[in-house]
């Protein structure tokens, strides 16, 4: 009963330092002009969306087959575009393979252990998926997650907030190896590949052309065409086909989330926010003194937002959750009110949520009631949850990928 005490403190807490920030948002000024996207004409509108919504509609309609990449297995040759998702916590490779989509993930995450013969040879012999760099042998994937569990330790990252991490000195390394894990080079030389990119953050000063540079030019050296899509508006293609594109896109991922207002499947204002699941991780990891890795197990198998937490690490994560809902969107009506290039939509748009930072039951339903207390710059029609939170950038990049080939 304390605990429920101290968890209504904590609300009310919470409200008012969102309220302060709401106050401080709608005083201070905001340049949306890195955030906001040049509309065509309503001519090339018009035949772009015509040959996207045909190719979409192909696309978006079939089923999807979704595997993890596992211990031993390899990754193949595609044939065809392909579209990747490359985020914080998870990479996606996805393809279109006869009348389904198939779909390979793997753990964007490492674990590095001292070298030593007898270690290699057993986790070459168990398949573990690692290479070796400067006396250290980096474990790569879901293995990683296993041994952090094994250490009571936390993985690392090679991308932090949606972007290459400046804190790893291989980081390019490491991402490179990750990707390498679910996808080789094509069948054909020159093969379309679109690859999500984060949007702007609308706070600080992060390097986004450089990440996408980066990733870009690792994929022409793989023998792609590569090119990429925003991730807010890669939600957007994969589960707005039946709304003409036209909506709000959001991908709630590990290391920050991604907004998209599109109309007709232009992307008209994308942005960033750089706090997600690794946010909300880090800080009941603090609260509660578990490592962060465990926190995250937590999240995904048991979290329970549409009911009242029953002990101190749900009562943290309640909170975090809250917390990050709130500031996202404060930040879409922030973004959107001090833009003068939003379109004049008659009628209201949906909002579909996507990523793993989503997927919690009652995540949709408290971002749909924070919603309520906050009058946006355009109406709302509904607040969707994506088909398949997990695979929505990925197919949404593939449905680009489809298109533009």
């Amino acid at each position: 009963m304390a605990e429920t005490d101290d968890y209504k403190d904590e609300i009310q807490r919470l409200k008012k330092r969102l309220a302060d920030v709401e106050s401080q948002s709608e005083e201070s000024p905001l340049d949306t002009s890195k955030f906001e996207k040049q509309l065509p004409s309503p001519e090339a509108t018009d035949k772009a969306t015509d040959r996207k919504i045909d190719a979409a509609l192909g696309t978006s309609q079939k089923s999807i087959v979704s595997s993890e990449r596992g211990v031993g297995e390899y990754a193949e040759r595609p044939s065809g575009p392909v579209g990747l998702d490359v985020g914080t916590s998870n990479v996606v490779m996805a393809q279109n393979k006869g009348s389904k989509i198939q779909m390979v993930k793997q753990l964007n995450a490492f674990f590095t252990i001292p070298q030593s013969k007898f270690t290699k040879k057993i986790l070459e012999q168990n398949g573990v998926m690692f290479f070796e760099l400067e006396g250290q042998y980096y474990i790569i994937g879901f293995s990683a997650e296993d041994f952090a569990n094994l250490f009571n330790a936390n993985t690392r990252r090679p991308v932090e907030k949606g972007l290459l991490s400046s804190k790893e000195n291989e980081g390019i390394k490491i991402i490179q190896a990750i990707i390498g894990t679910i996808i080789q080079k094509p069948k054909k030389f020159g093969e379309l590949i679109c690859f999500s990119v984060p949007g702007e953050p609308i706070e600080g000063t992060a390097f986004v052309a450089g990440h996408e540079s980066i990733i870009k030019k690792y994929l022409e050296g793989m023998g792609y065409t590569p090119i990429s899509i925003n991730e807010g508006l890669a939600v957007v293609m994969s589960e707005m086909v039946d709304d003409n594109f036209t909506g709000i896109g959001i991908s709630m991922g590990g290391g920050m989330c991604n907004v998209c207002l599109s109309y007709l499947s232009v992307p008209v204002i994308t942005f960033s926010i750089q706090k997600g699941g690794d946010f909300i991780d880090t800080m009941v990891s603090h609260d509660v003194g578990i490592s962060a890795t465990k926190v995250k197990g937590i999240k995904e198998e048991t979290l329970d937002l549409s009911v009242l937490p029953t002990n101190r690490i749900e009562t943290s994560l309640h909170m975090h959750y809250l917390d990050l809902i709130h500031t996202l969107i404060y930040s879409i009506k922030r973004v959107i009110s001090a833009s003068d290039r939003v379109p004049r939509i008659a009628d209201p748009i949906p909002i579909v949520l996507s990523g793993g930072t989503a997927m919690p039951k009652g995540c949709r339903e408290s971002f749909e009631m924070a919603l309520k207390q906050t009058r946006l710059p355009v109406d709302i029609s509904s607040v969707r949850l994506a088909k398949e939170p997990l695979n929505t950038t990925a197919k949404g990049a593939l449905v680009m990928a489809v298109t533009e080939a």
